[in-house]
């Protein structure tokens, strides 16, 4: 009798997988390109990122699940404090970490003190070097990069990365293999999450992240940081199935912020209403009649009771 060939079994691998860097570095842009989808906000502006947002793909072989963090920054406030924090908390509970430095700025300190971070981890694992936003510069540049960032790893304690990859969440190069990559660390389990899943969570959070994006776009330095979103109500329109109402307050510490979102004659505020109402649409599947007041919470970075009020 003709021997049958005995199909082989792959084993179904999943695990968590977290992106850090300094701010700026490409973090979440690389995020949303590895889950196929918008799950975390970008902006050209630094710490941009604020929760720990979790990506989730799934393969016919593996499910990986990206978590997002808050760039690792030297903090000058107690929301700066927490952030940080937050960020050592997920380093301590993922299964591999991807230190991104983008390829268009050179290794700075800031890349130096995570690089430091990561190596006096008490436990070892994984640490993946990834250089982003590769289509911003030449072949050349890249290869110095790469070379830059392995230097990094060695005169940091990290020893050798487990794998060195060039990404561009742009054009999409490399983001395919550097998901198998990141697939091939996880431990065998079952997954995670159903399939066809793309993120945990909850949607008034992402909207609330949406509104945030669309404020921090075309502002002066000092806003990014002090402006906090939170969507108070989320309800379908009474006698329709088709529209959804959200309520939501954009928080400033001082006037003066207040009165730049708001624009002269309200056009800014319009247009960030315009802008995150298109993008709320686009995720939830249904029209949306988008409600934004601006209010100050002055110092809210520093006051506790104010923090925990905007859900930090």
């Amino acid at each position: 009798m003709a021997a049958v060939a005995a199909e082989t079994q792959v084993e179904f691998r999943a695990g968590f997988a977290c992106l850090v860097g300094r701010p700026n570095a490409g973090k979440s842009t690389l995020t949303n390109a590895l889950v196929g989808g918008k799950v975390a906000i970008t902006s050209s502006r630094p710490q941009t990122t604020r929760h720990t947002i979790r990506g989730i793909v799934t393969q016919p072989d593996g499910q990986l699940v990206l978590v997002d963090t808050p760039g690792l920054h030297r903090p000058r406030t107690l929301l700066g404090q927490r952030l940080n924090d937050l960020v050592r908390t997920t380093w301590a509970e993922v299964d591999a970490i991807g230190c991104c430095i983008p390829a268009d700025a050179d290794v700075g300190p800031g890349d130096r003190f995570i690089a430091r971070e990561l190596a006096a981890l008490s436990s070892r694992k994984p640490v993946f070097g990834i250089v982003t936003k590769t289509d911003a510069v030449s072949p050349q540049r890249v290869a110095e990069q790469l070379a830059a960032l392995a230097q990094l790893g060695t005169s940091a304690g990290l020893g050798e990365f487990a794998e060195l990859v060039p990404v561009s969440a742009l054009d999409g190069f490399q983001v395919a293999l550097l998901t198998d990559l990141l697939l091939a660390r996880m431990p065998p389990s079952p997954p995670l999450y159903p399939d066809g899943e793309l993120t945990d969570q909850p949607e008034q959070l992402l909207v609330a992240e949406l509104v945030r994006e669309a404020a921090l776009e075309g502002v002066r330095d000092e806003l990014p940081h002090s402006l906090a979103v939170v969507v108070e109500e989320m309800v379908p329109r009474q006698g329709r199935d088709d529209l959804l109402d959200v309520y939501a307050h954009l928080y400033v510490e001082r006037p003066s912020q207040k009165a730049i979102v708001i624009g002269r004659g309200g056009e800014r505020l319009k247009q960030v209403g315009s802008t995150a109402r298109r993008q709320i649409e686009a995720l939830l599947g249904t029209a949306v009649y988008l409600d934004l007041h601006v209010k100050v919470a002055k110092d809210w970075q520093r006051d506790p009771k104010q923090l925990r009020r905007l859900g930090f």
